[in-house]
């Protein structure tokens, strides 16, 4: 009986969060039917470093982003890997396809990976890249049980392009004519010897997870050791997540600021506490998250967290108008990154992702600089403007806190 009555009460608490977001995702599809208004991304031109003999464009505006890749894929002579989790069968998506398509006539090695969860609304007969393009589609559905195993769970939810082993790009755009002109987000294009942390992790995850039919792509050991430009990647195969690590030691060792842009920002318990630790002892932390985002579950459960942040010292600006979708950070005016992995449980241990960190004065300088620009578009909220919202905002917050796992 009493075993009887737990199960009961377990699963209704099981369903509450649950309904709650269905109801929330409900409400924000009208909401968007409705709304017509269209809001365009700063049009911030890129900006070029050099570290250690290799020159670091940043992007911070799709348009200019996608003209770089496509001319890059337009100059290759012999490979171009190309990992995007989301790939719109758009006018920007056929323009990436017939580049590539162009490249193979050339005699060009064209390798494409591609989500097939992520792309289940793009046709199919986009999808099906003709030979003698190599096509490695992650699977939609994989074999196992994901949740016991946690090497069969994770989305390939990568961004990368290498042509020629001599330029590389990385960051938060996917494929598609929205992310174009109305999405804010951050990706960057290195020159020289550092490439090599790009076409590794596109290597070893094609070599690793490509059928039988598919070439095995060349690997190649380091050019460098000592480097101030490294990738992380997280690998659920491996059960591997160093990116969770690079954020939780940075934030351990700043001692004058850290500056935090997030699409989806659901820290997990250490890296609150890393981020309250780092606001105690006087760090001005600050934390750039948009005001309203693609996936309204992950807004409102993102904001239960906003009180402790607040309360601890933690600033935070909600970007406004249209969706910033980067995930950056950088501190002390001496450490970035810059990836493909948001501050949430998906991606710091669930999804394949890659950041690169970045140890180099210049470019945290740039990155400063785009994060004063951003805050240009932000509203900052304080303790007690945040206290003051309704209370069935807080419900719905506390209700559905408990989905952060699945986030």
């Amino acid at each position: 009986m009493a075993s009887g009555l737990a199960l009961r009460a377990a699963a209704v608490a099981a369903a509450v969060p649950v309904a709650a977001a269905v109801v929330v995702t409900g409400v924000d599809a009208l909401r968007k039917r409705r709304t017509t208004e269209v809001h365009e991304a700063p049009r911030h031109p890129p900006r070029t470093t050099v570290v250690a003999g290799n020159a670091l464009t940043t992007f911070t505006y799709g348009e200019y982003l996608y003209e770089s890749m496509l001319e890059a894929i337009e100059q290759a002579q012999e490979h171009v890997y190309i990992a995007s989790y989301i790939w719109k069968g758009d006018a920007l998506g056929r323009r990436f396809r017939d580049a590539l398509l162009q490249a193979t006539d050339r005699g060009v090695r064209v390798c494409v990976v591609f989500d097939g969860f992520a792309n289940l609304v793009v046709p199919s007969s986009f999808k099906s890249f003709p030979a003698p393009i190599h096509l490695l589609r992650f699977p939609t559905l994989r074999g196992g049980l994901p949740l016991i195993d946690i090497r069969r769970s994770g989305r390939d939810h990568r961004k990368v392009l290498v042509v020629d082993d001599k330029v590389g790009f990385v960051g938060g755009y996917n494929i598609g004519a929205l992310y174009a002109t109305q999405w804010r987000d951050t990706h960057v294009r290195v020159e020289g010897e550092s490439v090599w942390e790009l076409s590794n992790t596109f290597v070893d995850f094609w070599n690793r997870h490509g059928r039988s039919a598919l070439p095995v792509l060349p690997d190649s050991g380091a050019p460098a050791w000592d480097v101030p430009i490294r990738a992380a990647r997280n690998e659920p195969s491996r059960v591997v997540f160093p990116v969770r690590w690079l954020y939780l030691e940075a934030i351990d060792r700043a001692s004058d600021h850290i500056w935090i842009t997030q699409a989806y920002f659901i820290p997990d318990r250490e890296i609150l506490r890393g981020l309250l630790a780092a606001a105690d002892r006087g760090v001005d932390v600050r934390v750039i998250t948009p005001q309203r985002s693609n996936h309204v579950v992950a807004d409102v459960v993102a904001r239960s967290y906003f009180a402790e942040l607040l309360g601890g010292g933690v600033r935070i600006f909600l970007y406004q108008d249209a969706m910033v979708h980067a995930k950056t950070a950088t501190v002390d005016g001496q450490w970035t990154t810059v990836g493909t992995a948001n501050i949430d449980r998906l991606s710091m241990r669930g999804n394949y992702e890659i950041n690169l960190q970045i140890v180099d004065p210049a470019q945290a300088a740039v990155m400063e600089d785009v994060f004063r620009a951003d805050l240009a578009n932000c509203l900052e909220i304080d303790l007690p403007m945040w206290q003051s919202r309704d209370l069935a905002h807080r419900a719905v917050e506390r209700m559905m806190r408990p989905l952060q796992p699945l986030l």
